[in-house]
């Protein structure tokens, strides 16, 4: 078989061929890998170990080329688009480095200034801002205790103690038809003992006086029963506000520092006003604060009887004034109490104390002045001779 292939040009101008055994060859190899490893000094083992875990491995990555990220770290300089960083040992190539951003690498981006300035004042505002819940329990706090505090005096009034001292007081008057003070307190008690219990009008309807005659006209029943649903509504709304105030109470507690103080000091106030001004008007004119306190609630005619029915003379207008005085009594003597307990002193704002004004320096007792020495006497002048007259001037001549 003929071989066809080209061979090596053998003209005169091609290169000789290498001497392949030449007896001057040294042992030198012919590559750097064939090189025997020369053996590990003292100083070479008693170097820094090989990294073992993966973060020592990152830390000598970083040590070797700066532009890896350390744990922890950023990279000192990034390497530039085109140009990989190159391996620092052994020539072993290139390698490109890939550093993916932080998650918190937009916040060392300040914004403008305009910015700032409304995250600071939208900041300010949020912090300074009081939450609406606590007002509004302090403003309902400060409304709700003058009605309870009315409710609690009407409840005191309408109970058989009151009737008692009314009835044995020095100056009530007494009754012209023939009530004693036995039968007033006797027939009295039922008729307030019907304001507070749930029995209907039978409960005076169906009384009798000593001689058997009904103790009670229709029109009497009827107007107590009004009496007794008007009676009863406020003790109902009353308990209720308690119980909203307790609720309030607890709230506030929790909530807002001093926020009971300052609703109760406000209510306190609204009491004293409002009791003040009602008895002004009571003082001014009973009579015609009366008659406007039962048109509010009762009808025209239903609540006018004469002086010979049981109401008037169980119940007469000094009663009534009395019942007036004792209610403005109590609201205003519990309502002072809760304005002095409540008063906003600096303890009770958390403010601290105010320091005391330091004491004046005693002003240093005056050195006495010198004793002055006294004046030397003055020596007597002589007497001024008496100019002559023109007598002794003729006796001279």
């Amino acid at each position: 078989m003929k071989d066809d292939k080209p061979g090596p040009d053998k003209s005169a101008g091609s290169a000789p061929e290498p001497l392949m055994d030449t007896p001057a060859d040294s042992d030198e190899p012919a590559f750097s890998w064939m090189a025997p490893t020369a053996p590990r000094t003292a100083a070479a083992a008693d170097g820094p170990a090989q990294p073992e875990t993966r973060a020592e491995r990152k830390a000598a990555d970083a040590a070797v080329d700066p532009s890896v990220p350390a744990k922890g770290g950023h990279a000192a300089a990034m390497p530039t688009t085109g140009a990989p960083a190159t391996g620092a040992a052994g020539g072993h190539g290139s390698r490109a480095v890939f550093e993916e951003p932080l998650a918190t690498s937009a916040l060392q981006v300040r914004p403008p200034e305009d910015e700032v300035a409304r995250r600071y004042a939208q900041r300010d505002s949020a912090a300074n801002a009081k939450p609406a819940g606590p007002r509004l329990m302090q403003v309902l706090l400060a409304l709700f205790f003058p009605i309870i505090l009315l409710v609690l005096a009407v409840r005191a009034v309408t109970s058989p103690w009151f009737l008692w001292v009314e009835y044995n007081r020095p100056g009530f008057p007494g009754d012209g038809y023939g009530f004693s003070t036995d039968d007033r307190m006797t027939y009295g008690s039922y008729t307030v003992d019907y304001l507070s219990n749930w029995a209907g009008p039978r409960y005076l309807g169906d009384l009798v006086n000593r001689s058997g005659d009904r103790l009670f006209k229709d029109g009497e029943v009827s107007h107590m029963a009004d009496v007794k649903a008007v009676i009863l509504s406020s003790f109902g709304a009353g308990a209720l506000l308690v119980i909203v105030t307790i609720i309030g109470i607890l709230y506030l507690r929790k909530r807002s520092t001093g926020g009971v103080r300052r609703g109760l000091f406000a209510g306190s106030i609204i009491s004293l006003v409002a009791i003040l001004g009602l008895g002004t008007l009571g003082v001014l004119g009973w009579q015609q604060f009366f008659t406007e306190f039962h048109r509010i609630f009762f009808a025209d005619g239903t609540w006018t009887f004469s002086l010979e029915d049981t109401l008037i003379r169980l119940f007469p207008g000094q009663f009534w004034v009395d019942a007036g005085i004792v209610i403005a009594a109590l609201v205003f003597i519990a309502s002072l109490v809760t304005l002095v307990l409540t008063w906003p002193t600096r303890r009770r704002r958390g403010l601290p104390p105010r320091e005391p004004k330091p004491e004046k320096e005693p002003k240093a007792d005056k050195e006495p002045k010198a004793l002055k020495e006294p004046k030397p006497a003055k020596e007597p002048k002589a007497p001024r001779e008496s100019k002559p007259t023109k007598e002794s001037r003729a006796g001279k001549a």
